[in-house]
């Protein structure tokens, strides 16, 4: 029985004819395609401006002929009630409603129109299908949290019943954990992988001190898909050795969709078909092919919800060989309230040098993990989980790659903890600034 598909129709989504209407887009011509893209641009503006006075207020006295003049959202404007930015005939009862994690700053309780979401469940699952899993038999070992109340506990499990999948806890990271979910996939014929990067990348860091291969205790596995999470490329490396299977990168965003997956030849492919990305510089200009900025979004089939140039709040540049029926992302770099700012004004991209630090930090197998905080302009924080503590001179070598990468006259500390905090959701933010 396709139980998962079932689980969708049940709750009002139409799976099938979604899926029929995605495979109806992607064999379009080039040409065609255009045509295709501007036309539902056009339409699902259209539709909010007659139907949605919430959007009426953004769009202000914009050229709807002009898109590049088309204002552009922030997550600040979705900071409201929902029922007052719902379209006319739309009701919280009748429509997908969820909230985002939070892990921008800015969480919100967002909507979708079931047409919509039936589609992005369609897209998901042709993505996950270029690597020969159909969520409707695969079944999936899932690193995801889940919520702690008693209610919300048992609702996320029904649904891992459903979508057949098993859910290992991403809040308790110990080797005992470990080693029962070791035992678990010594015992469970899992094709798949699935979930937040860091307890991945902890429990790869788990088989490497055993010196076990996943495969080798699970030889159904066949693919690892990693998201929510920034997957840097010694990491993907120490991944691909320990599981033993090709590792997939997924970059979605729940208000939207499954934004770009990683195809079989190794290119974050961008979701063309239900979805329009834009890269976008400080001014709301758009950035040719190659050029780094932020990532904006428009979804074009939410007519519950508008979504349209929406900036998620990230950060990336999309591969001068894009076109607008096949878009590859090139790079994510982070998030823009990722940014360090600095005593002189200097702003760094605080993934960047929390990735230098980590070239040094775990290069012993010492520190399994670690954040890093800014507390003022001039005041960086490095919290860590390790055996030991870091050596002085270690942390000597750590601190001038930090001041060489970001600026003299800074002030550096560590602080080893038992373990790092996780937001509600599981997700682990690898750098915070505390500054407003």
């Amino acid at each position: 029985m396709r139980l998962f598909d079932f689980s969708l129709k049940l709750n009002g989504f139409e799976i099938d004819r979604a899926k029929i209407a995605l495979e109806e887009i992607q064999s379009l011509q080039e040409d065609k395609f255009e045509d295709y893209l501007n036309t539902r641009r056009q339409e699902i503006i259209d539709f909010h401006l007659q139907n949605n006075s919430f959007y009426n207020v953004i769009f202000n006295e914009a050229d709807v002929n002009n898109w590049e003049s088309v204002p552009v959202m922030t997550k600040r404007h979705l900071q409201q009630p929902l029922e007052q930015r719902l379209g006319n005939g739309f009701t919280r009862s009748a429509v997908y409603v969820n909230k985002t994690s939070g892990s921008s700053g800015d969480p919100f309780i967002f909507a979708k129109d079931k047409w919509c979401h039936a589609l992005t469940w369609a897209e998901i699952m042709n993505r996950f299908g270029w690597f020969d899993i159909d969520f409707n038999f695969s079944k999936q070992a899932r690193f995801y949290g889940i919520p702690l109340d008693r209610k919300g506990y048992y609702k996320e499990r029904l649904k891992d019943w459903f979508s057949n999948r098993h859910r290992f806890s991403v809040f308790d990271l110990s080797d005992v954990a470990f080693e029962k979910v070791l035992l678990k996939f010594r015992a469970t014929k899992f094709d798949y992988v699935n979930g937040y990067t860091s307890p991945i990348v902890q429990f790869a860091k788990f088989l490497k001190r055993k010196g076990v291969v996943l495969k080798s205790v699970c030889p159904t596995l066949k693919v690892c898909i990693v998201t929510s999470e920034m997957l840097f490329d010694n990491d993907k490396a120490l991944l691909e050795t320990q599981f033993g299977v090709p590792i997939v990168n997924e970059y979605g965003a729940s208000e939207l969709d499954l934004i770009a997956f990683q195809n079989p030849k190794e290119e974050w492919q961008v979701n063309s078909e239900t979805l329009y990305v834009e890269i976008l510089d400080d001014n709301d200009n758009v950035l040719p092919y190659g050029q780094e900025g932020r990532i904006v979004v428009t979804s074009l089939y939410n007519k519950a919800h508008p979504f349209i140039r929406y900036d998620i709040g990230d950060i990336g540049i999309l591969s001068e060989d894009s076109s607008l029926q096949k878009p590859i992302l090139k790079k994510l770099i982070g998030r823009t309230n990722d940014i360090a700012v600095l005593p002189s004004g200097k702003k760094a991209a605080g993934l960047t040098f929390y990735y230098i630090t980590k070239s040094v930090i775990e290069d012993d197998g010492n520190v399994s993990e670690f954040i890093i905080e800014q507390l003022d302009l001039n005041t960086f924080k490095i919290k860590y989980v390790s055996n030991e503590e870091i050596p002085a001179n270690k942390k000597e070598t750590i601190i001038k790659a930090m001041i060489q990468y970001l600026e003299p006259g800074i002030s550096i500390s560590f602080e080893r903890v038992p373990k790092l905090n996780r937001s509600k959701s599981g997700k682990l933010k690898q750098f915070t600034s505390f500054i407003k």
